[in-house]
């Protein structure tokens, strides 16, 4: 059992005086609330929550946390599967309640703070039909998603999220507020882009945005599970073949209903004409005999909350992921083969495909360096009980065991669960490991911020 951490309320007056937001310690109305994130798994007790509102409440939280040797984490959305984003015993810097978004149609642009939510991004840009690559679940914060990489259905057309990003508002380790662009510290942009929140503090994102919406085209078509294999394989020769217009995401999953039945499926969205879109989806509407035929027109929005009602705040999470060249059969079977024993009726294994904007830029062109063709294969191990905590783990372990084989090296910070080590996180950012360690050691050379996955400064790292 945790022990509930405490801070003298007569300290953290001072921080109380001029700050804007709420300061939140154990036994305060709505601390318990803020303290959990969307992974149930994870249960920790910060002895601070400061949710700020402005700049400088941010400033003034970490150089609280700071003063009083608290270690620092930093919540954006709150979904990170490892639970970075809170800690026992130490300063946790909540944005979430800074929410303001600014859009200018004319230029293309939006300007957003730290604490959005992808549904809260994409409610304001498709007011006016424009959309940036943005999360598959809308509850994802804006923040996590891009200083990782970011991925999602718009990724054939515009790239990954970070390919949208013009640039970044960064709040330092010495409390320093910083502006990265291609102008402007150019060399934190590149680091910005895929190197997670080894940096500092990021509050606020300028993106560009692309006319797109408000209706694309796409859904969820399902299929029996007996199917998959097939489902699967038809996927791969379909893929090669795609447009930039067209991104296709396949799961095997459950139905929500208390039967639970497996299905295998097929989610695309085309981002073009309705008339191009006719063309390039008339393959999928046309192959096999789905029980669940849910592709046509869609309001963008919409389609990126499809998955929202299945992965709910505080059950119980656990990911595994690796990328493959490409869905070889001897992959397919062992996918299928998993998932035909997987433990929970709430698991989903998500395989992504990545062609066109988002493999044309050179891996060493900003920090995220993964831009060949081919697959991520996201492992979603989902259940309430935590009892069945073990047997979820073991299996979600066993199929990327089976999986690594065959894998490549590298991997995605953004879908690393908390077990990770250094060497992998090495793999995640491959050749460009040294220069991130580089900005780390000027940026950060007391790694206030490694509640991430974390590029240590040179002096910390044991190699």
């Amino acid at each position: 059992m945790n022990v509930m951490p405490r801070i003298d309320r007569s300290i953290i007056s001072s921080l109380k005086e001029s700050f804007s937001g709420q300061i939140l310690l154990p036994g305060d109305d709505g601390y318990d609330l803020q303290r959990r994130i969307h992974n149930g798994m994870i249960d920790r007790r910060p002895a601070v929550i400061a949710r700020c509102l402005v700049n400088a409440d941010v400033v003034d939280a970490l150089a609280f946390g700071r003063d009083h040797g608290l270690e620092i984490a930093v919540r954006g959305g709150g979904h990170n599967v490892a639970g970075r984003a809170v800690c026992d015993d130490g300063m946790m810097i909540d944005l979430s309640l800074m929410k303001g978004t600014w859009v200018d149609p004319e230029k293309k642009r939006v300007r957003v703070q730290g604490g959005l939510t992808w549904g809260e991004f994409n409610r304001s840009t498709q007011l006016h039909g424009l959309a940036a690559t943005g999360g598959a679940v809308s509850t994802t914060g804006v923040a996590g998603l891009t200083l990782g990489g970011g991925f999602g259905f718009l990724k054939g057309k515009c790239g990954l999220t970070i390919d949208c990003l013009r640039s970044v508002e960064l709040i330092t380790a010495t409390g320093e507020v910083v502006h990265a662009s291609h102008e402007q510290n150019d060399d934190l942009f590149w680091g910005l882009r895929g190197g997670g929140g080894n940096f500092g503090i990021a509050t606020g994102f300028e993106f560009d945005l692309h006319d797109i919406g408000p209706t694309v085209h796409g859904g969820l078509s399902a299929y029996p599970f007996e199917s998959a294999s097939e489902v699967l394989k038809f996927l791969r020769d379909l893929n090669p073949t795609a447009p930039d217009e067209l991104t296709v995401l396949a799961g095997l999953t459950h139905t929500r209903d208390a039967l639970g039945t497996k299905l295998a499926a097929i989610i695309p969205c085309h981002c073009g004409t309705a008339s191009e879109a006719s063309l390039a989806l008339e393959p999928i509407k046309s192959f096999g005999a789905p029980v669940i035929d849910g592709i046509g027109p869609i309001s963008y929005s919409s389609l990126n909350q499809v998955f929202d009602p299945g992965v709910p705040k505080l059950d119980l999470y656990y990911w595994k992921s690796c990328f493959i060249e490409d869905l070889s059969d001897e992959i397919i079977a062992i996918i299928v083969e998993q998932f035909a024993c997987c433990p929970s009726a709430k698991t989903k294994i998500f395989i992504e495909y990545f062609h066109g904007a988002a493999v044309r830029p050179d891996p060493s062109d900003m920090a995220y360096p993964h831009r060949s063709t081919g697959y991520s294969i996201l492992i979603v191990t989902q259940w309430t009980n935590p009892a069945d905590n073990e047997r979820n783990i073991s299996w979600a372990r066993e199929i990327y065991d089976r999986l690594s084989p065959h894998a490549q090296t590298n991997a995605y910070t953004n879908y690393m669960d908390d077990d990770e080590s250094l060497a992998r996180v090495r793999q995640a950012f491959g050749e460009n490991f040294p220069r991130l360690q580089k900005l780390k050691d000027h940026y950060d050379p007391e790694n206030v911020f490694r509640r991430n996955q974390n590029v240590p400064p040179s002096k910390e790292d044991p190699t």
